[in-house]
C-alpha cells in the first residue's frame, strides 16, 4: 500500500496561525507519508532479501514507528481543526467529558495544562475502548506513550514547529489559538 499526503489547505487562513506556520507544517506532514513510504518499501525489501534480525533491519522496524505515527497524528491532528472551529453541544462526546472530568471546565484545564508541559510531543484526549473512559495524556514523540486499545478523539500537536514560528515560546496562546479552531463535529464523530 501507498500512502498518499492529504491536502489540508482549507486550514489556510485559520485565524491565530499564520499561513506560513501552516504551509511549513502541511510540509513536515508530506515529509512523514514520503518516509512511512520510503520504509515501507525498504522493509519489503529487507523481508525479501533475508536480512531480519540484522541491525539494519531493526533499525528499519524501529524508525518506521516513528515516521507512521509522525504521519497518524498529523492527519488526526489537521482532520480535529477548521477555520473558525465549532462549538461542542450536548452530545454523546461532552456527557463522557462531564462524567470523566466532573465539568467540561475540569477536561479543558486538564487538556490545556497537558500542553503547557515543558517539552515536545502531543496532547490527546484518548476513549479506553475498554471502559469506557475519556483521558488527556501526554504522547512523547510520535512513538512513546500512546494507550493501547484507546482511540485518540482530540489531537494537538506541541511540537515547536507547531506554534514557533507565530508564538515564539508562548505556547500558552498557541493552545488558546487551537481551541478556537478545534472542530468538535470531528472528535465527536471519532468517538
Amino acid at each position: 500500500m501507498v500512502y498518499e499526503a492529504k491536502s489540508f489547505d482549507h486550514l489556510l487562513g485559520t485565524a491565530g496561525f499564520s499561513d506560513q506556520l501552516l504551509k511549513n507544517h502541511f510540509t513536515l506532514y508530506q515529509g512523514y507519508v514520503t518516509n512511512t513510504n520510503k520504509l515501507a518499501e525498504d522493509l519489503a525489501v529487507a523481508l525479501k532479501s533475508g536480512w531480519l534480525g540484522t541491525p539494519g533491519y531493526a533499525e528499519l522496524k524501529r524508525r518506521f514507528g516513528w515516521e507512521f505515527n509522525g504521519m497518524r497524528l498529523h492527519e488526526l491532528y489537521f482532520g480535529n481543526m477548521k477555520k473558525g472551529g465549532s462549538s461542542l453541544k450536548q452530545s454523546k462526546i461532552m456527557k463522557q467529558i462531564e462524567k470523566d472530568f466532573g465539568a467540561f471546565d475540569n477536561w479543558e484545564k486538564d487538556f490545556r495544562a497537558t500542553g503547557a508541559m515543558r517539552g515536545i510531543g502531543w496532547v490527546v484526549l484518548y476513549y479506553d475502548n475498554s471502559s469506557g473512559k475519556l483521558f488527556n495524556v501526554w504522547i512523547n514523540e510520535h512513538d512513546v506513550g500512546h494507550l493501547s486499545g484507546c482511540t485518540p478523539l482530540l489531537v494537538m500537536d506541541v511540537f515547536e514547529h507547531a506554534f514557533m514560528l507565530d508564538y515564539g515560546v508562548k505556547r500558552v496562546d498557541y493552545i488558546e489559538a487551537f481551541f478556537k479552531a478545534i472542530d468538535w463535529n470531528a472528535v465527536e464523530e471519532r468517538f
